[in-house]
């Protein structure tokens, strides 16, 4: 595979355009059955679940998430954290409740995330935000025994954002066991000259910043027995696998404790749709890294 920088525009929007290596359906389809399917499975989530939404952790615009416990929460709960995608410009936490019939059931506390999305926010405003809203929680819950986080797409950078943080900025340390990275975008810098910049308008200096790969040293916070999984799809771009091989690689360099997930038979999309499933591969190994 040929480094983004030897790509002509047309190649590179390609490799950066997820909805186009679907191996089910056209384009268009693909992202009306995403969204279809986790409205759906929200909606299933929020009636298994007891729910607290809309849930303020800060003053800004779009700084809220939702709230789903299990039937009988223990004591001493692990917590996940999801962070969703859609490029930083779409999507919302108000879909974001799929994987919780499986999650509640073995008693997780499962927290949607939402950040204020570009063109409004820009980058380091919902980096920012992320950050916070993981502080707010666990000065919430206290009792936790164990912080999880998952996110797909621009949520995998999300996720990955928040291992790298200094926390001594935010007045906490959050138990920070495990981490579930779904087709992540770890470098920006290729999307600088994309479509994707359209309304993120992000510079060079900004991609940099917010990059996850230019702080696999500031991960070596992290507890050592913390367990990132870095997921991936067969049906993802070339560069989609890339950034996931080379972040997963980042990181076991750092000498942390991770695993690489390639999942036959999913594209971009139906990879975290699949975590309503109690049986499916990434589910088990969510359930597997909080029962540790």
């Amino acid at each position: 595979m040929r480094s983004w920088k030897k790509m002509d525009k047309e190649e590179l929007e390609k490799q950066y355009s997820p909805s186009r290596w679907s191996h089910r359906m056209d384009k268009a389809a693909v992202i009306d059955a995403h969204i279809k399917e986790i409205t759906k499975g929200t909606e299933k989530g929020r009636s298994v679940a007891q729910t607290k939404l809309d849930v303020s952790y800060g003053q800004g615009d779009g700084e809220k998430l939702d709230i789903y416990l299990p039937p009988n929460p223990s004591t001493a709960p692990a917590l996940l954290i999801y962070f969703h995608g859609g490029y930083w410009q779409f999507l919302s936490k108000d879909l974001s409740g799929f994987m919780v019939p499986p999650l509640t059931k073995a008693g997780v506390i499962i927290v949607a995330v939402d950040y204020v999305l570009a063109p409004k926010g820009n980058m380091d405003l919902i980096v920012s935000q992320v950050r916070r809203s993981v502080a707010f929680i666990v000065q919430q819950y206290p009792t936790l025994s164990g912080v999880y986080l998952c996110g797909h797409s621009a949520g995998a950078h999300l996720g990955a954002m928040v291992l790298c943080t200094d926390w001594a900025e935010y007045g906490v340390t959050p138990n920070i066991k495990g981490a579930l990275l779904v087709s992540g975008i770890y470098d920006l810098c290729p999307i600088v000259y994309t479509y994707v910049n359209d309304p993120l308008q992000l510079t060079e200096g900004d991609a940099l910043r917010n990059s996850p790969m230019q702080f696999m040293k500031t991960t070596m916070r992290l507890p050592r027995n913390c367990q990132i999984v870095v997921a991936v799809a067969q049906h993802d771009s070339v560069e989609f696998r890339k950034q996931s091989q080379e972040y997963y690689q980042a990181v076991k360099a750092a000498g942390l404790n991770a695993c690489f997930q390639d999942v036959p038979n999913t594209d971009h999309f139906d990879i975290i749709e699949k975590l309503v499933e109690e049986n499916y591969i990434l589910t088990q190994v969510l359930l597997k890294i909080m029962t540790i």
